[in-house]
């Protein structure tokens, strides 16, 4: 009776000992109400294009190297290059960790390409007195001429994009579509009741605040934000990144183009003018890079090529220095566009380029200001090097008629304005074949 007590009482805690183990794995690995979740915000304003790409895929390749657990994208924009737009897309398609994309701040917009990044968004918010819509494609400058098959096509296309994105986030697949085809415009309560969008938030934490126990699928797997807290990670884009989202925005690559081919065509109108050559040469590769036709790193590479080309023609063609400061600009711009790489952490650091930059422009400042300084100082030999040189009357010399002077060691035919005698100190002016033009010193 007693040895069948002490079993029960072993058994029994057995069982106890197994159930505290496995209720403390479970405390471990379960994630507690009170945690933070960290969120990286970015803010994407102006146009879609090869630069707000850029930023955009560095931003969520370092959102990912952070360990956060989303993405919060805050949105305003007239829309952009469609070629830009499905890079970003794509970002967000295969993004490990939710991205939110939030319409904000009121007055702001998410037009044309905006519409359809707010479709392929995890999360899509809008902020009241804001709109999507409007994604019908047109040119550069808001054209939207050309061969009607064409544009069939690209709007066709377009749409259909327009359609997966929005089934795949399980949202108005018809909206979507006539979005591209009407140009269907919408404010954020019109939105949400079409089912374009997830939610309407006042502010970004009222965002944070209503995801929080929402199941977002994701390419990783589920996830669900359970903590108490969001924690908000700023990531702003770089100088470079600032400046290749000025240089691609679709306007600017316009006017860059124009004044390219214009610079160009002055320059072979009027060989020698230097600067509508130089200008328009460097015009014409931003505009080329904002149009996507050459990538960021082969804009860059021509860049330095070009600084290469200018800087030796400096050598041989007097420019004034206009040849010599189009390099060193091209220098500059193609080293901050080189090596651009999102993700793979192979960048130009500008804490690198600024100071080499600085050092070759001095040294070609310093090369250029001895070159101008040879130039004004006389020359060391041949005939011209007896101008301003001192010398003596040998023969008298008539208005009228020539006499003789010693330079130089050397005897010379010389005439002059006025009656030389002998033995006068005189001054070299000018030289005409063998003779020389000379004036008394004292008249200096």
């Amino acid at each position: 009776m007693v040895i069948g007590r002490i079993r029960c009482n072993r058994v029994f805690g057995v069982h106890l000992f197994f159930i505290a183990v496995v209720t403390a794995i479970a405390l471990i690995f379960s994630p507690a109400d009170g945690a933070e979740n960290l969120v990286s915000r970015i803010v994407i304003k102006g146009s879609v294009n090869p630069g707000s790409a850029g930023f955009f895929a560095r931003a969520l390749h370092d959102a990912r190297q952070s360990g956060s657990d989303a993405v919060l994208v805050e949105l305003d924009t007239p829309g952009g290059l469609v070629s830009s737009l499905r890079s970003m897309v794509q970002e967000i398609m295969a993004s490990p960790i939710p991205v939110i994309v939030y319409v904000y701040p009121s007055g702001a917009q998410a037009a044309s390409a905006g519409a359809l990044l707010m479709l392929s968004a995890h999360v899509a918010a809008m902020a009241p007195g804001t709109e999507i819509g409007a994604a019908h494609p047109v040119g550069v400058g808001g054209r939207s001429d050309g061969d009607d098959t064409i544009k069939k096509k690209t709007v066709n296309d377009l749409a259909a994009f327009a359609r997966s994105l929005a089934e795949k986030r399980g949202r108005n697949a018809l909206w979507a579509e006539k979005a591209v085809t009407e140009s269907v415009s919408s404010t954020a309560q019109e939105a949400l009741q079409a089912g374009v969008i997830d939610m309407i938030s006042e502010k970004p934490s009222d965002v944070l605040a209503r995801i929080r126990g929402l199941k977002i699928e994701t390419v990783a797997g589920e996830k669900m934000f359970t903590g108490a807290a969001f924690t908000i990670r700023e990531i702003r884009p770089t100088f470079k990144e600032s400046a290749l989202m000025i240089i691609a925005d679709p306007n600017l690559a316009y006017i860059l183009f124009l004044a390219g081919i214009a610079g160009l065509y002055f320059e072979l109108a009027t060989p020698g003018a230097i600067f509508p050559g130089v200008a328009g040469a460097i015009s014409l590769l931003l505009a080329l890079y904002s149009m996507q036709t050459l990538s960021v790193n082969v804009t860059g590479l021509l860049l330095l090529l070009l600084a290469v080309l200018f800087l030796a023609l400096e050598l041989f063609i007097t420019s004034g220095g206009i040849l010599a400061i189009a390099g060193l600009v091209a220098l500059f711009a193609g080293s901050i566009m080189l090596f651009d790489l999102p993700g793979s952490g192979i960048t130009l650091s500008l804490q690198v380029i600024l100071p080499v930059f600085i050092l070759f422009s001095i040294g070609i400042a310093l090369l250029l200001l001895l070159v101008f300084r040879s130039g004004k100082q006389p020359p060391f030999s041949g005939k011209s090097a007896l101008i301003g040189q001192s010398g003596r009357v040998i023969r008298l010399i008539e208005t009228d008629k020539p006499g003789k002077v010693f330079v130089h060691g050397e005897l010379w035919d010389a005439s002059a304005s006025e009656r030389i005698v002998t033995e006068t100190e005189v001054l070299v002016t000018g030289i005409e074949g063998m003779k020389l033009t000379v004036k008394t010193k004292q008249q200096e």
